[in-house]
């Protein structure tokens, strides 16, 4: 699978272990920064990822701030692009399942590090169900 990734300076460490990850297990991912722990605009760096995403240059997305949510409003931004917070286990499988979610957000302060594993797992591996869901996806694209 070919992901993007993205951070601010309060979620470097997330993303780094993240991108290690799933490059460990056979993805080919496009961390679109931060690299530093400089204080930084997470605008500047989701919207690479999310613009990834919408252009269909990758298959999926993740974001990673302190608290996620400035990098998921970033990313929903973007036109074709459905991000949502993977707070937990059951919404990070919910969020693909019934909308069809292409990216998914993480805290790096509010988030456990194994938690926020799974999650990407879950995410990355769960379907979409289309049926009844398809028609409200379909209404959030227009």
């Amino acid at each position: 699978m070919k992901i993007s990734i993205a951070c601010d300076h309060g979620g470097l460490d997330t993303k780094n272990a993240l991108v290690e990850m799933l490059k460990q297990e056979g993805n080919e991912v496009i961390d679109c920064g931060t690299y530093t722990t400089d204080s930084c605009d997470y605008p500047d760096f989701a919207r690479k990822a999310a613009e990834l995403v919408a252009s269909g240059e990758v298959d999926k997305g993740i974001v990673v701030c302190t608290s996620g949510e400035g990098v998921m409003m970033t990313a929903n931004k973007v036109r074709g692009v459905r991000c949502g917070m993977g707070y937990n286990d059951e919404v990070s499988a919910l969020m693909r399942q019934h909308n069809n979610a292409n990216m998914i957000a993480f805290s790096q302060k509010f988030m456990d590090l194994e938690d926020v594993k799974r999650r990407t797992h879950i995410f990355l591996n769960t379907e979409f169900e289309g049926g009844r869901h398809l028609r409200r996806v379909e209404k959030i694209e227009k």
